[in-house]
């Protein structure tokens, strides 16, 4: 098994909120990191410039197979041992009956079928035993599903575990690991300035949990504690 400082991470969505914090707290345990971005982000190049060349970024639109396609051209010959896809848009708390169409699909593109769009494209550059991981959250939990609000985006990260799910059964021989990560109610600027925790303190929380589970068959999906979080 590589040495920490010889294994290397994809992050695709780290422009900002906990995307940024993740990249930056894979290199600062010494990765290497490729971070993606979709444009400029004077936070992210800040972090670059603080890790010393372990921290490097590649521009990326998620939602765009072209895009998607140069970037696995890009990565030929530099090996993944960590592929994470952090990406989610929210559009407002609307019951499902008011949500426009376009809305609907613009929400369910990004959240559910691009991020496996991207497991698709870039599993062959995931080495034998690396992690291929997703942030979902406990709103895509249906069993967990007992207060009202927030539907679409409910239905879009529930869509995205049960993608996830089929994704795992189609390569259950693959040895790789796959999991699904529920890292709290964040202030972010999709969790809002109201959220109970920062990402500075749940980010770690969640590396520890791909550092400890790195070579655990199956799919799981946890908290940033590492504990189950109900389907």
């Amino acid at each position: 098994m590589p040495t920490t400082s010889d294994r290397r991470a994809l992050v695709i969505g780290a422009s900002r909120g906990l995307g940024l914090v993740l990249a930056d707290e894979l290199a600062r345990r010494g990765w290497q990191v490729i971070a993606t971005t979709r444009g400029s982000s004077g936070e992210l190049e800040a972090k670059v410039r603080a890790r010393d060349g372990r921290l490097t970024v590649e521009s990326l639109e998620m939602t765009s197979p072209e895009q998607l396609a140069a970037l696995r051209e890009r990565l030929d010959g530099r090996p993944l041992d960590l592929l994470f896809v952090n990406a989610a848009i929210d559009r407002g708390n609307l019951p499902i009956g008011e949500v426009p169409t376009g809305m609907f699909t613009e929400v369910m593109v990004t959240n559910a079928l691009s991020p496996l769009r991207v497991l698709e494209a870039l599993r062959g550059a995931v080495v034998p035993g690396g992690t291929v991981a997703v942030m979902s959250s406990e709103q895509g939990s249906v069993s967990l599903n007992t207060e009202d609000g927030y539907e679409l985006y409910k239905a879009s990260k529930a869509a995205l575990n049960q993608l996830m799910r089929s994704y795992a059964t189609r390569y259950a021989g693959d040895g790789r690991t796959k999991l699904l990560i529920d890292p709290g109610h964040n202030r972010t600027e999709l969790g809002g300035p109201d959220a109970p925790l920062v990402p500075e303190e749940s980010v770690p929380a969640v590396v520890d949990v791909l550092e400890a589970q790195a070579g655990a068959p199956g799919l799981q999906f946890l908290d940033r504690h590492g504990e189950t979080v109900p389907w």
